[in-house]
């Protein structure tokens, strides 16, 4: 049993973060389990993560918060990063070895639309 069952981000427009997310979750082997106007939910066999539209407020992203997908190789972490920021994502950190926390992290992190810090990463040695 796992202590987190899911993860959600606040998003301002849902279609957008939508088309932003879609081409980068099926990297990471994630789809879409299920849509409606109010949030996007993507898992394997059942919801890890969810952009959400917030009911009372606009979404703004959280200081120091950043969600971290686990890619299958360094390739598909530069895919990752590379395709992000076609999609409109800014910058937060290219493509590289982390040693500091692993001898074989490599990651990169992007700012999606919104301001939310998402990361690819994989501990597979090329």
């Amino acid at each position: 049993m796992s202590g987190i069952s899911h993860v959600s981000v606040g998003v301002n427009d849902l279609a957008r973060s939508k088309a932003f997310y879609d081409p980068l979750m099926k990297l990471v082997g994630l789809r879409v389990r299920t849509a409606d106007g109010e949030s996007v939910d993507y898992g394997i066999n059942s919801v890890c993560f969810s952009l959400e539209t917030p009911v009372d407020h606009a979404a703004a992203a959280g200081n120091g918060v950043h969600i971290a997908f686990t890619a299958p190789n360094r390739a598909a972490v530069r895919e990752f990063y590379n395709e992000a920021l076609r999609l409109g994502g800014r910058d937060a950190g290219p493509p590289g070895l982390r040693p500091q926390y692993s001898p074989d992290y490599y990651g990169a992190f992007v700012l999606d639309p919104d301001g939310n810090k998402i990361e690819a990463l994989t501990e597979t040695p090329e």
